[in-house]
């Protein structure tokens, strides 16, 4: 490792950016707050291994671009969310949108006589190609391996065809690579279309076309099938995982406690979802759900794998390894959201282009807690910077427990079940 990687660094320590779409900018706030810690001021990014997915692919990949100097990664960021509007990421000109909407028109009402799939997407992301373009300089990432601070950069995303996870990764020689029944992991030199791939949004954006090594084949957002985001990172190597997610806990657990109960506490005859509440949950069940699941799944496996340690040290008989790859146990640490974003969105939502507005309004208005749907479309700058400003506060409140993560490394039984929650 680089010399230069002290104080904050610990050599597996590894961060996990989860997908959102336009939430992604809560991470970009979490990551300013990191870097101004005085042991990182003019410092390499303390993660030798960053993976991520839609959102957190963007993000991450201006980390790794950036690794020689953390907190100008962070701020780089941040001025990319904090003056986002839609016209960055699709075409929002109505003779743009008008058109798209005749061809949709055209293949629902004569798709089965003179042929469909005319419309490949709701909207043109072309202009998210030269946005990114202009943001990310993605041959740091190249820099940072050769020079040794960076070990793997992964970016998830979804076959159109085989449906399974595809990781792409560009790092040191001899990382590892995997072939699972639903995740794949090839090398790659990483370039804007595998970022593009792994941030579109299905059905929102169209598929982005990669290479796979012996020939081409179409891709979506990694979100989709990357049930568990923490694998990439953990399979790469890492003992440590710092993960940004992008979804408030507590108004989950809210939401679910108004659908269980009848007290007077909460609303004891919910009324029928309209279509837009309904692809908000879809969204959900995409972008936000996979982290807590895979966290809990792996307190489970670090308790099974501490029980089988201690076991196996006090029967000689029993194998030292199990008969599949090895296991150990990995310490995570997750940053979620403290407020609701779908609340903030559903305050902001009218900031959206009139032709996205006019679709969604034809949709039905959700609850104000299931406003998931414009929380992941609305690309704005008045959203984005109260995003920003969340995830730094929150950030800011567990600053000495995220430092004493990254200074000073420890068994995950060692650490309190607080530490290791979502916020």
């Amino acid at each position: 490792m680089s010399p230069t990687h002290t104080s904050l660094h610990h050599p597996m320590t590894a961060l996990v950016l989860t997908a959102g779409g336009a939430r992604g900018a809560y991470q970009a706030g979490v990551l300013k707050r990191i870097s101004e810690l005085p042991s990182l001021a003019n410092r390499p990014a303390p993660f030798p291994i960053i993976t991520g997915a839609s959102a957190g692919a963007i993000n991450g990949a201006a980390v790794a671009a950036h690794h020689d100097n953390f907190r100008h990664a962070a701020q780089l960021l941040v001025k990319l969310w904090s003056n986002l509007q839609a016209s960055d990421v699709y075409r929002t000109d109505s003779a743009a949108m008008a058109r798209n909407a005749g061809r949709l028109a055209l293949d629902f009402t004569l798709g089965g006589l003179t042929g469909a799939g005319r419309v490949q997407s709701l909207v043109d992301s072309t202009p998210l190609f030269g946005f990114l373009g202009r943001h990310l300089q993605l041959d740091g990432i190249r820099r940072a391996v050769r020079e040794g601070g960076l070990y793997a950069f992964g970016v998830t995303a979804t076959g159109y065809h085989s449906g399974r996870a595809f990781t792409f990764i560009e790092g040191k020689d001899g990382h590892p690579l995997w072939n699972k029944s639903r995740r794949v992991a090839l090398r790659a030199e990483m370039t804007l279309p595998h970022i593009l791939a792994s941030a579109a949004i299905p059905i929102v954006f169209p598929p982005v076309e990669l290479s796979t090594g012996n020939g081409n084949a179409y891709f979506g957002d990694g979100a989709m099938r990357l049930i568990t985001p923490l694998s990439p990172a953990i399979r790469l190597g890492a003992e440590r995982l710092l993960a940004i997610g992008v979804r408030c806990q507590e108004s989950a657990d809210s939401l679910l406690r108004s659908e269980l109960s009848s007290g007077e506490d909460f609303i004891s005859d919910l009324k029928r979802p309209p279509l837009s509440q309904i692809c908000g949950t879809l969204m959900n069940a995409i972008f936000l759900d996979h982290l807590d699941a895979d966290l809990d799944h792996l307190k489970r496996m670090n308790a099974f794998v501490g029980a089988y340690q201690k076991l196996a040290a006090s029967v000689p008989a029993l194998p030292s390894e199990p008969d599949h790859e090895p296991m150990r146990q990995v310490t995570p640490l997750v940053i979620s959201p403290s407020a609701d974003i779908a609340i903030i969105a559903k305050t902001l939502e009218h900031r959206m282009p009139r032709s996205v507005r006019y679709l969604m309004d034809g949709l039905g208005t959700p609850d104000a807690q299931s406003a998931d749907l414009s929380s992941f479309l609305l690309f704005d700058s008045a959203f984005t910077r109260e995003l920003i400003q969340l995830g730094y506060r929150d950030a800011a409140q567990r600053i000495d427990e995220i430092e004493a993560f990254l200074r000073e490394p420890s068994k995950p039984e060692e650490r309190s079940p607080q530490e290791s929650q979502v916020a």
